[in-house]
């Protein structure tokens, strides 16, 4: 536990010799997959919940700070705007010194920086603050889902995913939980310190569970190689769509989350800030979505899901622009429900796509992710300013429509990789 490596010889996937059992790689119901699996979990929770503390904290800063809800998105959006560019950068760097380590550095570096960021009290040195945060945690996100696209049996991968995808879930839904209730009843700076501090003890127990890499090679890739290492990753038929799906399916998300805060506190709803915090409980649909469809791509394929979690999300919209409250509970379960197994799926194709080049491959399609995240999410709020809550889901309709295009592509364009068999049809 003390490094990123241990101490065993190189070993490709697929290159056990004949008659040999291949023990290296993680196996699913193993000791080592439990561990394995619970450390990435409360890494994926801890990253999504320092992310998104601020999303139900909003309205609270368009009341405190005199700015707009456009404005307040940026609390939000640059965070994973530079999120999405440092994960290019942050790859780089695991590559070099290992996955572990960087993952471990950043979760602690982010929990310090949300904790300085509850101590402020003024609006540009909160919008610094929440900048330096999306640079520091993206050590964690591409980093995790390669360590596991490395360490797991390929059998193990799907179920290994989407429990850090669920991890993601727990934690952005602990997040904007805690912060909702927390700030409704002692103000916005204690919701984000109480989350903070759950984040520094996850550090602490990803540090002691994280098994250290067994199939991780150093190698010094610098940033003149990264366009040629590209050109070949769009070269291929599905990637690009891939990564087209990412910036769609969190563009539709993070929008929809962003403004219906703003929405249920105003007329004719008015609710308080610890009811719309509770919304957020439906998070944990997204943690039995993002495994449970993992297992169904496996048996049904890929496109054939991703399609049907689109057509979720659509119906989940529709429901949203209803103005009966338990309309609207069912739309956001339906679109969690959409998003997260969506978002599962496509995360774990391109892995098995990618090969050998998985790291760029992930960190791309995180950079479209959370580039979704912050340019969907600031456009929604033009949205909601000119046409309220029905202009906020006319627009992510207009992008849910464009993500199915992108999967009914990929169905017709993507043949199996090496080693998807029938996966990816």
């Amino acid at each position: 536990m003390n490094g990123d490596t241990a101490a065993l010889p190189p070993h490709r996937p697929g290159s056990t010799p004949a008659g040999t059992t291949d023990t290296s790689h993680i196996v699913q119901g193993t000791p080592a997959f439990r561990r394995t699996a619970a450390a990435l979990f409360l890494a994926g929770f801890s990253t999504f919940g320092l992310l998104y503390t601020v999303q139900p904290l909003l309205p609270e800063f368009s009341r405190h700070f005199g700015v707009s809800a456009a404005n307040s998105a940026l609390a939000l959006s640059l965070s994973t705007g530079l999120l999405a560019v440092s994960m290019l950068i942050a790859g780089l760097l695991s590559d070099r010194i290992g996955r572990r380590r960087v993952m471990v550095a950043a979760l602690l570096a982010s929990s310090v920086l949300s904790l300085a960021t509850a101590m402020v009290d003024d609006w540009s040195t909160l919008l610094v603050l929440r900048t330096l945060l999306g640079i520091a945690l993206s050590g964690v996100p591409a980093v995790g889902m390669t360590y596991l696209a490395e360490e797991m049996d390929s059998r193990a991968l799907g179920l290994a995913m989407g429990l850090y995808i669920g991890g993601n879930a727990i934690g952005g839904m602990s997040g904007r939980l805690i912060a909702g209730i927390v700030a409704d009843h002692w103000g916005w700076r204690w919701g984000i310190g109480v989350v903070s501090l759950i984040a520094v003890a996850s550090t602490l127990l990803l540090w002691v569970q994280l098994p250290p890499s067994r199939h991780f090679q150093s190698r010094r890739s610098g940033l003149r190689e990264l366009p040629a290492r590209w050109r070949s990753l769009f070269a291929d038929p599905g990637l690009p769509l891939l990564f087209a799906t990412a910036f769609v399916l969190m563009g539709v998300f993070v929008t929809l989350y962003n403004y219906l805060g703003y929405h249920l506190m105003a007329p004719p709803y008015g609710l308080s800030q610890t009811v719309v915090g509770l919304i957020f409980s439906v998070y944990l649909v997204g943690t039995f979505s993002s495994a449970w469809m993992g297992q169904q791509a496996n048996r049904y394929g890929r496109s054939r899901v991703l399609g049907i979690c689109y057509g979720l999300i659509a119906l989940g919209i529709a429901l949203l622009a209803l103005p009966w409250l338990g309309c609207m509970a069912a739309g956001i379960a339906l679109v969690t429900f959409g998003f997260f197994g969506g978002h599962s799926v496509a995360s774990s194709w391109v892995g098995s796509r990618a090969g050998a080049m998985r790291a760029d491959a992930s960190a791309l399609y995180l950079f479209a992710y959370y580039l979704g995240s912050s340019v969907a999410g600031v456009l929604g709020g033009v949205f909601y300013t000119h046409w309220d809550w029905l202009g906020v889901c006319g627009f992510v309709g207009v992008l849910t429509v464009a993500g199915a295009a992108v999967a009914w592509r990929l169905g017709r364009r993507t043949q199996p990789a090496t080693g998807e068999l029938a996966l990816s049809r």
